[in-house]
């Protein structure tokens, strides 16, 4: 390293470097560069066709390291900084030709050239073989020069076309580090050496008339196998370089959600500008529904902002005067103003794409399977290949003949099956993980998995649903349902977040809703109306102390309910508290079961989340997951995730949002939940449709039987091969007379290409091995619900019932069914809905008494009651009266 970097001036560059095939390629264009004087680190990424240097720019200059790349065979040029290029683009876009989708088109029309000459040049070498008919001037050894040159001008276009096979098989052969480019390379330039050959001694034989000469040749001929190599791994080249493009996507789906424009407030006068056009100190003002353009502080209003693309937090967060605003999230509430504070590249969402990228860029491809037997394969059929040349010299055999076995050697060495080897098993391998709901978007991913040790998991909308649910429902009132049509008319016309979810649970219960009078929203502390002329409020603990309502029955209750991790709503007449309902971002019913799976295979579980560290330890210890850490910003998931890798982890990321991109593109395998953003599907290698951790363990034993199927193939791509190099090499001439001959050599190829295809077949019969509580996913969006009618908390009102109709009968009863079948939460919250949903009747059921304890008003009969019980499939042992 240069010493003089310690008075010099660092600078980082990003380069966009075109040319790479494979992991050898990204090693040689960090070598070249690594070299240059005053360079400090340099990371090339094979899968973004991307380079990050560090260097000393009195030293150095860009010039200087893109010489350094062309020299060494590939193109380089500077990066435009994707962060500025989403600030800018809405004024001056520039358009940039992707270096990814360049490749693309160019595997595209290498493919076509490849197929379109490999048909008829097939029918020419193969077709009478199997009886086709061949034109008059190919047909008999008067005219073989024809015949094999018609063949050798077929060939030629595929060659040229797939030229990289061997500028860059023979580049990293010369650098001692050969690959499976190298073997390819050399198999297929001996077959085109030897066909050329051929055409020569044929030339002589038919001058001289030596028709003996010609035969021999005539049936000798490679230049099918030359080139069918070549298009078959093309095949695979292509389907990879497909899967390159996902983060370029991720960043314009990035791009797309930063605002265009901002409403900003200058002398006294309101301008729409270009949001590039915001300066520090700006007053930006954001209404109801709209995206906030850059950072700062609100001066002026009252809201709630959904952050969770950013932070992770599941319910949108109260904002006053004083609380900060972060760039791209929206405002859910009123209407604010605020003062900018950090714009341009400085913003939280600029660094997000910063993120991205770099986590991308410095993203290490693994060393292929085939690329590592090439590495030792390649130096031994070249020994064997020399050795028998020189031993068939050394007998007395003409040059010609050792030539010819040498030559036959390299030729039968690259077997057609090693291009299909890995792709044909990716691709059933890929198609098997679609039938799961598991979109695989890169073989990379499919082989990286099976090593997976460490699993990262965000919380919101992964572990959890991704919204709030009512879990508790505590009322000084008969029953739940009087409560719940009292909390739903109030929050039917509220903007606080979790205004939904009581209002899906009261759809649930099926509950009439009266209607309000004199609606007011306050905001920061909730709302107030009247129902039926009487008073009642809903808010937080700052509204009731302004009501003057005491809290002092329920400190224990919103105790227990924050400590639980979940939010406390509170409602009350114009004298006391009635209710409460506790909401929170309910855990999957399957996340505990892939959380254990996932640790019984070895793997450690850590979450990382944006929300509180309270909500995060009621987590932990509900699931067991090894490790979790709270309130963290995107950086630090990208950050943490990089930390476990330089321990020597293989890192799965499980996200769904925004504030996840970064990391699931730092993973060694980044898997995005199917209904999470685009932006985290796109930086994602694995998309789970269904929504479902098990999924994640479905997906590393996928990968683990899709490896051992590619090592299987791999062995019989080589196996039949390899049986035929002795031939090649002539062991069998003295005894029987046997040499390598096209027949042979068509049907090792084709033995091994069957056999290939035919093992990677046998991945459709993979089948996950998952727990068998798996059947709790029927029903994933049913949660029970503690409810708690608290008959010993006295009523100071008791006509609050008498101002509700229908919520109350005269003769109301308590009732204990004992119920047999009931095994899981699904069952319970089964029964829990049917009876719940007769006129009423509101009841708790507990899976571990086996028993619904029942309130009801004696509308409806014991027997309609055990019947919806024993029409969800259960059996009712006894109904009694509770003491």
């Amino acid at each position: 390293m240069d010493n003089s970097l310690q008075t010099g001036q660092l600078t980082k560059e990003k380069f966009d470097v075109t040319g790479m095939t494979c992991s050898a390629c990204s090693s040689r264009v960090e070598k070249c560069v690594r070299q240059l004087d005053g360079l400090h680190d340099v990371t090339v990424n094979l899968l973004t066709n991307s380079m990050q240097v560090e260097f000393d720019t009195e030293k150095l200059s860009t010039d200087t390291i893109i010489q350094a790349v062309t020299q060494a065979g590939y193109g380089a040029s500077v990066k435009t900084d994707p962060a500025h290029q989403a600030q800018t683009q809405t004024t001056a876009p520039i358009k940039r030709e992707n270096p990814v989708e360049a490749q693309m088109n160019e595997m595209k029309h290498r493919l076509i050239v490849s197929f379109v000459f490999l048909i008829p040049l097939m029918y020419v070498s193969m077709g009478h073989m199997i009886g086709l008919p061949l034109p008059g001037f190919l047909r008999g050894h008067a005219n073989a020069v024809s015949f094999a040159f018609t063949q050798f001008l077929l060939a030629l276009p595929i060659a040229y076309a797939n030229r990289k096979f061997y500028t860059k098989g023979f580049s990293t052969l010369a650098h001692g580090a050969p690959n499976m480019d190298s073997l390819v390379a050399l198999g297929s330039a001996a077959a085109m050496t030897y066909g050329i050959f051929a055409i020569y001694r044929m030339s002589y034989g038919l001058g001289i008339g030596n028709m003996e000469l010609v035969a021999r040749y005539h049936e000798n001929l490679y230049f099918e196998s030359s080139v069918m190599i070549l298009a078959l791994i093309t095949i695979g080249k292509y389907l990879e370089t497909r899967s390159k493009g996902k983060t370029s996507e991720a960043l314009t789906h990035l791009m797309d959600m930063a605002p265009k424009t901002a409403t900003i407030e200058r002398n006294g006068t309101q301008l729409e500008v270009p949001v590039e056009q915001v300066m520090i100190g700006d007053t930006v003002l954001v209404k109801p529904g709209q995206r906030i353009p850059v950072d700062g502080i609100i001066t002026e209003g009252h809201t709630s902002i959904d952050q969770s693309a950013i932070t992770g937090e599941s319910i949108p967060v109260e904002k006053e005067p004083g609380d900060s605003v972060i760039g791209a999230t929206i405002n859910k509430g009123g209407f604010i103003r605020f003062t900018a504070n950090k714009v341009g590249n400085d913003t939280t969402f600029a660094q997000i794409i910063r993120l991205v990228e770099d986590a991308s860029a410095t993203k290490a491809p693994i060393a292929k399977l085939a690329d590592q037997i090439a590495g030792i394969f390649v130096p031994i059929v070249m020994g064997i290949s020399l050795i028998t040349a020189a031993i068939w010299i050394l007998s007395g055999a003409t040059f010609e003949f050792a030539l010819n076995c040498a030559i036959s050697v390299l030729v039968i060495s690259c077997p057609c099956a090693l291009g299909l080897a890995t792709p044909v098993a990716i691709m059933v391998g890929t198609g098997k993980g679609a039938e799961h709901g598991i979109l695989i978007k890169s073989g990379q991913a499919l082989e990286t998995a099976h090593n997976i040790n460490t699993v990262v998991l965000d919380k919101t909308g992964t572990i959890t649903q991704g919204k709030p649910m009512v879990t508790d429902v505590q009322t000084l009132l008969p029953n739940q349902n009087a409560f719940i049509s009292i909390a739903a008319a109030l929050e039917q016309n509220s903007e606080h977040p979790l205004a939904d979810a009581v209002m899906q649970y009261a759809k649930t219960l099926q509950i009439a809703i009266p209607s309000v009078t004199q609606f007011l929203s306050l905001p920061g502390r909730g709302v107030e109306a009247y129902i039926d002329g009487k008073y009642y409020c809903a808010g937080n603990i700052r509204l009731m102390q302004e009501k003057n309502i005491s809290l002092t029955q329920w400190e224990d209750t919103l105790e227990t309910l924050t400590t639980q991790g979940k939010t406390p709503l509170i409602f009350a007449d114009d004298k006391q508290i009635i209710g409460i309902i506790g909401a929170a971002d309910v855990v999957k019913p399957t996340s505990k079961q892939a959380i254990q799976q996932l640790k019984a295979m070895g793997v450690q579980v850590v979450m990382l989340t944006g929300d509180n560290a309270q909500t995060a330890a009621a987590i932990q210890a509900q699931l067991g997951i090894d490790e979790v850490i709270a309130e963290v910003l995107p950086q630090d998931k990208e950050q943490k995730i990089a930390s476990l890798q330089a321990d020597g982890k293989v890192v799965a990321m499980v996200g769904d949002g925004v504030n996840d991109a970064p990391a699931l593109a730092r993973a060694n395998v980044g898997l995005a939940i199917g209904a999470g953003t685009d932006v985290a599907l796109d930086s994602a290698d694995v998309v789970l449709m269904k929504n479902d951790l098990l999924d994640v363990v479905t997906a590393i034993q996928l990968s683990k039987a899709t490896i051992r199927n590619i090592k299987q193939n791999l062995f019989w791509a080589f196996f039949y091969n390899c049986l035929c190099i002795p031939l090649a090499a002539g062991v069998f001439y003295h005894a029987f007379g046997l040499l390598l001959n096209p027949m042979i050599g068509a049907a090792a190829m084709s033995c091994s290409s069957i056999f290939v295809v035919s093992n990677a077949l046998r991945l459709r019969g993979f089948r996950p091995t998952l727990p068998n509580t798996q059947e709790i996913t029927k029903n994933n969006e049913e949660i029970s619900v503690n409810i708690i009618i608290h008959a010993d908390k006295q009523m100071q009102n008791t006509s609050v019932e008498n101002n509700l109709n229908n919520n109350e009968g005269a003769n109301t009863m308590k009732k204990t069914m004992i119920i047999e079948g009931m095994m899981c939460p699904h069952c319970q919250n089964a029964v829990t809905k049917a009876l719940n949903g007769l006129d009423g009747v509101s009841c708790t059921v507990s899976l571990e008494d086996k028993a619904a304890y029942i309130t009801t008003e004696g509308i409806v009969s014991d027997n309609d009651m055990k019947q919806v019980v024993i029409d969800g499939g259960y059996k009712v042992i006894s109904l009694t009266d509770a003491e």
